[in-house]
């Protein structure tokens, strides 16, 4: 049997206290500004039934990773992937383990003048990535939900 696969994708504002907290806050909401839309951050995430197995780039981890998370429905929202994602964000994770979290990529999404890495992955590139998407360092996490919302309305028609 084969878990759901996901597009996860962050909307909400981390809690706590404290310096780190409050700059978590300033990089999601500036995110949100850059990128024009309510998404800050996205996972490829299989759900195992209450937790999930989650794949990126995270600035606040540092890089590519892999983590179990609970993820709830008031911080993310939720698009449903074809099953072979999953075997291909654990592919592409092997593969790019250990790799920095490219800040400069994040923000040539939308300024072309800038170039990302390329041994450096930001999240929704990685997850374009492992979603199979060419020329995956265009996509934010916003540009990436706008494109499946829109295949999604397609697919219904």
């Amino acid at each position: 049997m084969t878990n759901q696969v996901y597009l996860a994708l962050y909307k909400g504002k981390k809690s706590g206290k404290g310096a780190k907290v409050k700059l978590a806050r300033f990089t999601d909401w500036a995110i949100r500004k850059i990128t024009r839309g309510q998404y800050s951050h996205c996972e490829i995430a299989i759900d195992l039934g209450g937790k999930f197995e989650c794949y990126s780039s995270s600035l606040r981890d540092g890089g590519v990773r892999r983590k179990l998370i609970y993820l709830t429905p008031d911080k993310w929202d939720f698009i449903a992937l074809p099953d072979h994602v999953a075997q291909q964000a654990r592919d592409l994770y092997r593969q790019t383990l250990g790799a920095k979290y490219d800040t400069w990529g994040m923000f040539a999404t939308l300024i072309p003048c800038i170039k990302g890495s390329i041994t450096r992955w930001f999240c929704s590139e990685w997850c374009a990535k492992a979603m199979g998407l060419e020329k995956p360092a265009q996509y934010s996490p916003n540009s990436l939900a706008h494109l499946y919302q829109v295949i999604a309305s397609y697919k219904q028609k």
